[in-house]
């Protein structure tokens, strides 16, 4: 990690046409319209800039670790059937669901090291990524991960209330390493993360996970699943 990005950190190139479309419209409004338009307008490009950040992450790399695809709070871990369109069979696995506000770094990497077996994406609506029904319903791209040691994970990026988009540049037989950026949604969204049958996730509902950091479970622990408790 340089010395420069931990004091200016990158944008994604994603973001680059918001930025210079926001920049612009807010130099008109302040030119041609009403200064406070203008002023209005700036505020807009510098959250765009914030949004569309892209900070360098430290991934743990010890064999067996799963990692968090995305900053955000932890929302549900239940049992729930990987996407049809993967071809996982009808087994429910322990899923567990990330959100993301408008506030979070919505640069998604992946879990862990493997090969991708498939990658799919699915037109849907656009409900509240927050409910349960947004898995099966909202838009969204679905991935087949073959771990090292042959079992299978799945993550899922997720459309929101406000998102419209779902980048991602992953495909069929990719060879891909833990903490590696594989897409981007945009503005408001979720992700899922299907675990291998009889693994236990090491996060609890409410926790903050950073992505690419956060280690969602470990294949080797044998530990209970944890319990959260809200310190105030």
């Amino acid at each position: 990690m340089s010395a420069l990005n931990t004091v200016v950190v990158p944008i994604h190139r994603a973001g680059w046409p918001f930025i210079a479309a926001f920049a612009v419209v807010s130099l008109i409004l302040g030119l041609a319209v009403a200064k406070p338009l203008g002023w209005l307008g700036l505020v807009l490009t510098l959250w765009c800039v914030y949004f569309f950040r892209d900070p360098d992450r430290v991934t743990p790399t010890r064999p067996g670790l799963l990692v968090s695809p995305a900053d955000g709070r932890v929302t549900m871990i239940v049992p729930a059937v990987p996407p049809p369109e993967l071809g996982m069979g009808d087994t429910p696995l322990t899923r567990v669901s990330i959100f993301l506000n408008v506030f979070n770094v919505h640069v998604n990497r992946v879990p862990a090291d493997g090969t991708v077996i498939a990658a799919e994406y699915h037109k849907g609506t656009f409900v509240n990524a927050a409910l349960d029904k947004a898995s099966e319903e909202n838009e969204r791209a679905a991935f087949r991960h073959r771990l090292p040691d042959g079992r299978e994970i799945a993550y899922v990026q997720i459309a929101g209330l406000v998102a419209r988009r779902i980048l991602y540049w992953l495909k069929a037989g990719q060879e891909v390493k833990a903490g590696e950026r594989f897409g981007l949604i945009r503005f408001g969204s979720r992700t899922d993360v299907y675990l291998p049958d009889g693994v236990v996730p090491l996060v609890c509902v409410g926790q903050t996970a950073i992505g690419g950091e956060t280690v969602l479970a470990d294949l080797t622990a044998t530990e209970p699943q944890r319990q959260g408790d809200v310190r105030r």
